[in-house]
């Protein structure tokens, strides 16, 4: 059944004083367009007429679609496993720093080909992973002899497993917002610490690019956050930002996969200047970088 979902209400804050403002191509699998409104309540953007949970899976079938695969096409997928090296260290070290913990329990949600699993685990924590698709598993488990279960196994975890829960750009894909908000406020410790990052529409790399800008990524990216709709998301399911956290590199793999659409190829130079440009605006305003890591406590 392909069932299709058309949003009348938003589906953070339920307003409906929302509007469509973009049309958007799906440049990795389909070439279809697809509508983006924006709610005029909190901000938020989400996808139209977007796949359901069921039928949505033929849409992450590419052969270069990095979330779930570990193979180095192209420069941009060369340069993408290069940087993921120090970031897997920072998404560490930052873990380490605002649970206070060296080791602990995690859940890794939405673990990919699992290089962050094999990261944490490596330094002493233990990890727990979610992963629905079927390929990426079969290489986290030929890669570093991982099992991640699949997502149903997210509500089996009895309450308060863990210490820290990760969500790094996995949200945006998750059909089910507040059931997925809803279980990890559960199944945190008292002291633990969620972690999402997702892209940033109100970035300066989203301006520049507009329909092009790659991380809409039609119709996988379900919901495009802003911070102000991220703070209401949270606080609706009563739980609270305490930090916000710049992913610097993304504005330059973003703006180079944006030049791409736009222009049939990718234009280097003016994709880092663009990069570049977007990463000086938000020095000062966390809140304006091209993706963000919102660090939430109940």
């Amino acid at each position: 059944m392909n069932e299709r979902i058309h949003y009348t209400q938003c589906p953070v804050c339920g307003s409906a004083d929302i509007k469509n403002i973009l049309t958007v191509k799906d440049y990795t699998v389909t070439g279809e367009l697809f509508p983006i409104a924006e709610c005029g309540s909190c901000s938020l953007r989400f996808t139209q007429y977007v796949p359901g949970a069921a039928s949505i899976a033929p849409y992450y079938k590419a052969e270069n679609y990095i979330s779930h695969t570990d193979e180095t096409k192209g420069l941009i997928g060369i340069l993408y496993k290069k940087v993921r090296k120090r970031t897997l260290a920072n998404k560490r070290k930052l873990i380490n720093r605002e649970t206070k913990l060296i080791k602990g329990d995690l859940l890794d949600v939405g673990s990919g080909t699992g290089a962050f699993a094999n990261e944490m685990l490596q330094h002493g924590w233990q990890v727990a992973g979610i992963e629905p698709d079927y390929e990426a598993k079969a290489m986290a488990k030929q890669l570093y002899s991982l099992v991640f279960t699949d997502e149903k196994e997210l509500f089996q975890f009895p309450a308060a497993s863990f210490d820290a829960i990760t969500m790094w750009h996995v949200l945006e894909h998750v059909h089910d917002l507040k059931g997925y908000i809803q279980q990890m406020k559960s199944l945190l410790r008292e002291d633990g610490k969620l972690f999402i990052a997702v892209p940033n529409y109100t970035s300066l790399d989203a301006r520049i690019y507009k329909e092009f800008w790659a991380a809409y990524d039609v119709p996988r990216h379900l919901y495009h956050f802003s911070p102000f709709s991220m703070q209401k998301l949270m606080e609706k399911n009563g739980l609270k930002i305490i930090q916000y956290k710049p992913m610097r590199y993304d504005s330059f793999y973003i703006s180079l996969l944006s030049s791409k659409y736009k222009n049939g190829k990718s234009r280097w130079l003016a994709s880092f200047w663009n990069g570049f440009r977007s990463n000086l605006n938000s020095l000062r305003k966390v809140k304006k970088c091209s993706s963000v890591i919102y660090v939430i406590s109940k």
